[in-house]
């Protein structure tokens, strides 16, 4: 797919553009620089072209071994997959030494570079406007990514470039096509010729009795649809700051894709990550670390946070991640909190395992954690693992989707009132608050995704919880739903008396 680039100095207004093209707010933007860490990219379309956009992080100078070097090679990463790239500038702080410095970069490299000064609204951006004439890239494209001014004139830059591509593609699609063609025309000359009519009765070759279907080159059936991998499973890797959510990904797709290190709080967006395992494709999400709510003091930590609580909203899997010298805190016991009152699958996975000083003692406090803490989702899988080595991988995928499957799960409505009725006789309704004992009717599975039961009673304000917890517990253990948030939805039947 056509891929564009945004590079440029820190806070030019990057992730503005590529929420402006992409038609939604995915980046966080902030005043304060150097916002952006990973590379994010996007679905974008500007009039009539479709096309793939990638934000990035501020051109910087620096070394690998800090933070901003690390972000630097993940830009060059970005520049050397795309097609075009888009260097912004910032009109009204004119040219710094930096972007020329970065100008004379990109005047070397092997793909189109459309320059763009942003934030020409007004008249404050003209100065600059003019002065990017000396930067050696072209005309610029005067623009304003907030105000959503000059993107016809961006549309006018890209779509030469974005034509030219899309006949190269097309070309190469014929290419190819015409070289399969060609040779499976050679491999029909090389097969022997035979003249049947200048043949004898007993020279005709005898038919093959060998089942034609078998054969791959006649073989035109159509595979079967598997609806599971229709949509991916959103898995979403949570967790308090510095306990290796990004090393994760980047272990389970082996590859650098995002930036880690030993600061905390590297991850500041939300990055969506597409990754098949098994065959079955997931769409991983690295979130910032959720810290305590008292310690989220500046306004980029609440966006920060806003965005991993969409995150965790629009998931299926959460993988919390915890430090297995620092298990299930009360941090860690508040995310797992928010995920079960989401209504999301949970697992929890114990990285740096390989590092923990007393495993025992760890897995003894997680247990009891678990057992007094999360009792209305008793069974929460968790597994040991180690991101940075890659050890326990495997183990975490194999609860991940079974923790998706028991979040999908129904339950028919015959068999489910079934178990109702030796749930009730086993432990009949309690009394109401008239002294009249309630009555559960029937029940059925409402939804799934979490598992979600309506029951239609009488009185169900006078339902005491612990009936409540009682039936929540029957469920998980006699339809294998351990660990799933399971919601029970009570609902007043009808009295055909009550207006006579």
């Amino acid at each position: 797919m056509f891929t564009v680039a945004i590079i440029g100095r820190p806070n030019v207004g990057k992730s503005t553009l590529f929420n402006r093209l992409c038609g939604r707010r995915l980046a966080i933007v902030h005043d304060m620089p150097g916002v952006t860490r990973d590379r994010r990219e996007g679905k974008a379309s500007l009039a009539d072209l479709v096309f793939r956009v990638v934000d990035t992080a501020g051109l910087e100078e620096a070394g690998p071994e800090v933070l901003e070097g690390r972000m630097r090679q993940q830009t060059d990463r970005a520049l050397s997959e795309a097609h075009v790239a888009l260097m912004l500038i910032d009109s009204r702080a004119g040219v710094t030494p930096l972007d020329a410095h970065f100008a004379e970069i990109l005047r070397k490299a092997p793909i189109p570079v459309i320059l763009v000064a942003n934030k020409c609204e007004g008249g404050a951006g003209k100065p600059g406007f003019y002065e990017s004439y000396s930067m050696g890239l072209g005309d610029p494209v005067p623009l304003s990514a907030e105000h959503g001014e000059g993107l016809s004139l961006l549309y006018e830059a890209l779509m030469p470039i974005y034509d030219a591509h899309m006949a190269q593609e097309a070309k190469d699609e014929a290419d190819a096509v015409r070289a399969a063609f060609l040779e499976t025309e050679a491999a029909s000359a090389a097969k022997p010729y035979i003249d049947f009519a200048s043949l004898e009765p007993d020279e005709v070759p005898e038919d093959d009795d060998s089942d034609p279907s078998q054969d791959p080159e006649d073989d035109f059936s159509v595979e079967a649809f598997d609806p599971r991998g229709e949509r991916p499973i959103q898995m979403a890797i949570i967790g308090r700051p510095n306990t290796g959510k990004s090393t994760l990904i980047n272990r389970l797709i082996g590859d650098d894709r995002l930036v880690t290190g030993p600061e905390a709080g590297v991850t500041r967006d939300a990055i969506e990550v597409d990754w098949e395992w098994g065959g079955r494709r997931f769409r991983l999400v690295d979130t910032a670390g959720l810290r305590r709510k008292a310690r989220v003091e500046n306004s980029l930590e609440k966006l920060m946070v806003a965005d991993t609580l969409n995150a965790i909203r629009l998931a299926e899997v959460c993988v919390l991640m915890l430090d297995a010298n620092m298990v299930m805190d009360r941090q860690d016991l508040t995310i797992a909190r928010l995920v079960i009152d989401e209504g999301r699958a949970l697992v929890i996975a114990v990285n740096k395992w390989d590092a923990c000083a007393d495993r025992k003692a760890a897995l003894q406090r997680l247990a009891d954690r678990l057992e007094t803490s999360l009792a209305q989702v008793r069974g929460v899988p968790f597994v040991t693992l180690s991101a940075l080595e890659g050890h326990g991988l495997n183990r975490l995928m194999d609860a991940a989707l079974e923790a998706h499957a028991k979040w999908n799960r129904r339950v028919p409505t015959s068999r489910f009132n079934r178990w109702l009725k030796g749930m009730i006789d086993r432990h009949p309704l309690p009394m109401g608050k008239h002294g009249r004992r309630l009555r559960i009717r029937y029940g059925t599975q409402a939804k799934i995704r979490p598992p979600t039961f309506a029951l239609f009673m009488t009185r169900p304000d006078d339902l005491p919880e612990s009936y409540v917890r009682y039936l929540n517990s029957g469920l998980r253990e006699d339809f294998d739903m351990a660990g799933t948030p399971i919601r029970l939805l009570f609902r007043a039947t009808k009295n055909p008396y009550a207006d006579k």
